[in-house]
């Protein structure tokens, strides 16, 4: 009998660079998961368990690749046993292997699954089926646990259809995920199916899903906090430089403007970060693409000809579309789903093209005080006042 954990526990296995890491990132939401495109990165079994408010929901294991997939289905077949002893092979294989460099990684990958584990197999539907997998469908029909199947697609190819056809002859259940893409909704799609693997574990999972539910709700509501606090504290910041004369050059107005801007994208610097520190997104290498196209960004006039918006249209698409409707409130599950881009670029790209009007601020030169005269600029005359909807996922910018 194999002993069932008290929490349910799934080994994400198949293929090297397959694209198990990402999808092991995506559904225990952990950015320290070791990413990467060359074969053979993860090497040991690694676990990765969800928590909320320090209860584990469910645990995930990141699992190397099957490396000699035929070997060891050569070696199960030398036991003739009857299906309900297959199992016990599996194990004595586990036990005289185990310190055996050839099956490192087999060893690896089967021993959380022979602890209790269910298995989620992953394949690439963008590379043809092909006759190798069935010797890994096979090792892992013998084990006797649960199993699901995910197709991703990490490529522009689709070979779905006969993957479909294959993985129904070896798994319970089939899916299709992209980590990469998928929404809140497809994420969800997938942790219910995960509850069907074994009966043991639906109610468990299904209230995994509702607290997860709720969770990601808070997530979004302290994100929507964030990016209206950037706008906010954007649009009232002032520039302020002493003058030593009773007028300024235009050496000085340029200076001033250049810290002015430089500024605000220290601004959207540190509400990146607060984003992902709440999207849990802290170890994260990403490399940004500001907004703009070469030598013109958004604070350029150039730029309400180029998107053809009046000026308040142009904030408000800045803002809602780039940041709260796509990538930036649905961090998690859109486009990025686990990448960030220029999320809260697009907030400040927003903003900054709204300051790129005259009406916006007028560099000044204020009276003198203590002694000093000084060139100022910022400072927005309009106000904005954040209403969060039932949903979260709203902020109306009132003009």
């Amino acid at each position: 009998m194999n002993t069932l954990p008290t929490h349910p526990k799934f080994a994400v296995v198949g293929h090297p660079n397959k694209g198990k890491s990402s999808i092991v990132a995506s559904l225990a939401m952990d950015d320290t998961v070791a990413i990467s495109d060359t074969p053979g990165t993860t090497t040991h079994k690694k676990s990765y368990p969800l928590k909320v408010d320090g209860e584990v929901l469910y645990e995930l294991y990141d699992t190397p690749g099957f490396q000699r997939a035929r070997a060891v289905l050569a070696w199960l077949k030398q036991h003739d046993v009857s299906a309900d002893k297959r199992h016990e092979v599996v194990k004595a294989f586990i036990d005289a292997h185990r310190d055996d460099p050839r099956f490192t990684d087999e060893v690896e990958l089967l021993e959380p699954i022979m602890n209790g584990a269910g298995i989620i197999y992953i394949v690439d539907a963008s590379k043809p089926y092909g006759e190798e997998y069935e010797a890994e469908m096979e090792i892992l029909r013998w084990t006797g646990q649960p199993s699901m199947a995910l197709i991703n697609h990490i490529d522009t190819q689709d070979y779905a259809a006969s993957w479909k056809q294959a993985l129904g002859g070896y798994f319970q259940i089939i899916r299709s995920y992209n980590p990469m893409t998928a929404t809140l909704a497809q994420h969800i799609a997938i942790l219910e199916s995960m509850a069907q693997l074994r009966e043991e574990w639906t109610a468990q999972v299904k209230r995994s899903v509702a607290l997860f539910q709720t969770y990601h709700t808070q997530m979004v509501e302290r994100s929507s906090v964030v990016i209206v606090s950037l706008i906010q504290r954007a649009l009232s910041y002032v520039a302020r430089m002493p003058l030593e004369s009773e007028s300024a050059d235009d050496t000085a107005k340029d200076a001033l403007m250049r810290a002015y801007k430089e500024t605000l994208r220290k601004f959207e610097a540190k509400a990146q970060k607060q984003i992902d520190h709440i999207w849990h997104h802290d170890h994260m290498q990403k490399e940004v693409t500001p907004l703009g196209f070469e030598k013109m960004d958004l604070f350029s006039e150039e730029s309400a000809s180029v998107f053809g918006l009046t000026r308040k249209e142009l904030l408000i698409t800045g803002v809602t579309g780039g940041a709260l409707t796509g990538a930036g409130i649905d961090l998690l599950f859109a486009g990025h789903t686990f990448f960030i881009g220029g999320a809260i670029g697009a907030v400040a790209g927003g903003i900054g093209a709204f300051m790129a009007f005259d009406e916006l601020s007028d560099i000044k030169v204020l009276g003198k005080r203590l002694g000093k005269r000084y060139l100022e600029t910022g400072r927005c005359k309009t106000e904005i006042s954040p209403i969060f909807c039932s949903d979260a996922c709203s902020t109306i910018l009132r003009w």
